[in-house]
């Protein structure tokens, strides 16, 4: 005969740590799955939200050079992401010179002063002349 042990098993205790139950968890992974995101041309509207500049304005600055005959929209909107953290950047830098002069407003001489001591900007030198 065989003969059956019963071992006691004991209650899970709630971990304060841990924030839900493995099948909320596994609830959430389905919620995600279900709602794939967007990939290839219909993602390409969405760009458009995302980007702070004006997208027909930059493909068309684009189109001005002789060598750009078409610009993809995946194109454009990486040109216009590169200007607005280009952009983000010289003027944190520049905002910097103008706290330094206890002003809140950039002035032309901050970004002279930033172009001028930052080697990341010496391509600029000049430019605002």
């Amino acid at each position: 005969m065989a003969t059956t042990v019963a071992t006691p098993v004991a209650p899970t205790e709630h971990d304060p740590d841990r924030c839900g139950s493995e099948e909320e968890s596994r609830g959430a992974e389905a919620a995600e799955e279900s709602s794939p995101q967007q990939v290839g041309p219909a993602a390409a509207g969405s760009h458009s939200r995302l980007s702070k500049l004006p997208l027909a304005r930059i493909k068309a600055l684009m189109k001005t050079d002789p060598d750009v005959s078409l610009a993809s929209q995946e194109s454009v909107f990486i040109i216009a992401k590169a200007t607005e953290l280009f952009v983000e950047m010289i003027a944190k830098d520049a905002l910097v010179y103008a706290q330094q002069g206890k002003r809140k407003t950039l002035q032309r001489k901050d970004l002279d002063n930033a172009i001028e001591a930052i080697d990341e900007f010496a391509f600029l030198e000049g430019t605002l002349d």
